[in-house]
């Protein structure tokens, strides 16, 4: 039975913890903003995964409450640094973030760069599915975006063309 559960587990520290950490979390979310759990680039996706880990790693008691939302609090607060310093420099965002690569336009698959974004074309064809494309013809375009989500920009016979500033800061070619 000791496999399910020993009387030593820290059980009760636990749950005090998950709601401690929870507490810490929702409060420096509000200070720093909504952007600290955005997925808008890869090192986004990054302080997300480190945040989750760090969260795991103080509710199995491998730290205290207190150091765990120390670095919760530092790694927020880098993201929040490094937003500000995006917006103030331009060179530093093309340096740590992928722009965006267009698999698709006009109807027409771009095969180099699905292969340069090693995207294979079963994929590419899964995410037209999802989104209810039912001929190449209905396709703008398809973007690989920075966070490595794929977009889907299509329309009906009754819609209007594409609004070219959707795919400002897009790569046409790799």
């Amino acid at each position: 039975m000791d496999w399910i559960y020993e009387w030593k587990d820290p059980i009760w520290e636990t749950l005090v913890g998950s709601l401690m950490i929870f507490i810490v979390v929702v409060v420096l979310t509000r200070i720093v903003g909504l952007r600290s759990f955005a997925k808008f680039t890869a090192y986004d996706f990054a302080f997300t995964v480190a945040i989750g880990s760090i969260i795991s790693s103080t509710l199995t008691s491998s730290t205290s409450i207190a150091h765990g939302s120390a670095a919760i609090a530092s790694l927020l607060f880098i993201t929040y640094i490094f937003s500000f310093l995006q917006k103030k420099f331009p060179a530093l965002s093309s340096a740590i973030s992928n722009k965006p690569l267009l698999l698709m336009e006009n109807g027409n698959i771009l095969e180099k760069n699905l292969k340069h974004g090693r995207i294979e074309k079963s994929q590419l064809i899964a995410k037209l599915r999802e989104a209810n494309v039912l001929d190449f013809k209905q396709v703008e375009a398809v973007v690989l975006e920075s966070t490595g989500d794929i977009s889907v920009l299509h329309k009906t016979d009754s819609d209007p063309s594409l609004n070219k500033e959707l795919l400002e800061g897009v790569r046409r070619e790799p």
